[in-house]
């Protein structure tokens, strides 16, 4: 089975969690593209419920699919989100995302949500975080590479990410991305709070405490793991 037909399962598990009524969280990235999509078809087939997207890509999606949508969220607490990640902590359910660009508006999102699932194959679960995936940090562009070094100092390697046309990425929000390799991550969240502490970082791809559920794709079937 391919990746692709991975995520799709996960995707679809995760959508049938959604009820009528509900105001959904739409993630950002390659597997929540599925869910976004399967979320038109329930909607087409009369489920109504509301999405609220982590991204200009994830809007224009659902916009095209007729899913109604809050531009912006309010203080209405989110039902549900549905979200993927780049590398999920079976031991805690802690998170490395932002590798599709949108971690500030994921995050918030996130904090927002009574439940988020997150979907994924196999391929991104381990024990607990291991550092093999970057660590994206969303940073403001006046001083940024001022940014760079300081974040330097907790031992990572920060490397400025860039598009196709080898210029700096922009997030929606105009920010830049220095995706942050470490070595190994032992105590991510005390890593959290202390990038988040560095003059010139807006927000960090660390999610730690937010995940309630994981739905993770293997050839066997979905694998459920709650927090």
């Amino acid at each position: 089975m391919d990746l692709d037909t991975l995520k799709r399962n996960a995707a679809a598990t995760a959508v049938a969690m959604v009820e009528p009524g509900m105001l959904v969280g739409l993630g950002t990235g390659s597997t929540t593209r599925h869910a976004i999509r399967l979320l038109g078809e329930r909607q087409r087939d009369g489920l109504r419920f509301t999405g609220v997207p982590t991204s200009i890509a994830s809007a224009r999606l659902a916009g095209s699919l007729g899913i109604p949508l809050v531009e912006s969220p309010t203080a209405t607490p989110i039902d549900l989100t549905i979200d993927g990640a780049d590398e999920i902590a079976e031991a805690d359910l802690s998170l490395i995302k932002g590798m599709g660009g949108a971690l500030l508006r994921e995050k918030i999102v996130a904090v927002m949500s009574r439940r988020l699932v997150i979907i994924g194959d196999e391929t991104k679960l381990a024990v607990r975080l291991t550092g093999r995936v970057a660590v994206p940090v969303e940073i403001v562009t006046f001083g940024w590479e001022s940014t760079r070094a300081r974040l330097e100092a907790f031992g990572c390697q920060p490397v400025l990410r860039c598009n196709a046309e080898g210029k700096a990425f922009r997030t929606d929000g105009g920010n830049f991305i220095l995706n942050c390799k470490f070595d190994e991550l032992p105590e991510p969240a005390e890593t959290e709070r202390a990038l988040a502490m560095v003059v010139g970082v807006v927000e960090v791809g660390l999610f730690i405490g937010l995940a309630t559920t994981v739905l993770v794709a293997t050839e066997a079937g979905v694998r459920r793991i709650d927090r």
